[in-house]
């Protein structure tokens, strides 16, 4: 099976220029962890939602809110994104790209074409589905009953 089958398509996209709080309340909006940056098209970078909770003020910060909220507002997703971004290819295999997650310690990586532009996004998730509906060896049944997932 290859990353194109189970690859999320049309992924939702930052710009550098996107304002941290912009980010954050996409990513909470949308139910996702992380944000392909794309710029021109091309993909230059991600972040991920612990990126963002890593530049936010803490609970014990000393700054006023006002302050807080000033500064947080100037962060762009350009000044806190990662730039070594490990990516795949939608024909690439999906247990490679399950080899590579696992290796990078990544939750997921975008899906880049030969040209270089963002086609998909492949998750943990994603590959967990597909694992889940494989029937046990020699049935057309789910490993685990329904009865069993209650």
């Amino acid at each position: 099976m290859n990353v194109a089958q189970l690859m999320s398509r049309s992924p939702v996209t930052v710009s550098p220029d996107s304002s941290v709080p912009d980010a954050a309340l996409l990513m909470r909006q949308r139910g996702i962890r992380r944000l392909p940056v794309l710029e021109d098209g091309r993909l230059v970078g991600i972040v991920t939602d612990r990126d963002l909770r890593e530049v936010m003020p803490g609970r014990t910060t000393t700054l006023s809110m006002w302050e807080a909220t000033t500064r947080l507002a100037a962060l762009t997703v350009g000044e806190v994104m990662r730039r070594g971004v490990v990516t795949t290819h939608p024909e690439a295999d999906t247990r490679d790209a399950a080899y590579a997650l696992l290796r990078h310690k990544i939750g997921g990586m975008p899906v880049v074409d030969d040209a270089g532009m963002l086609v998909g996004m492949l998750t943990v998730t994603d590959l967990l589905h597909d694992y889940a509906r494989m029937p046990e060896p020699g049935t057309d049944t789910p490993a685990v009953s329904e009865e069993a997932r209650a």
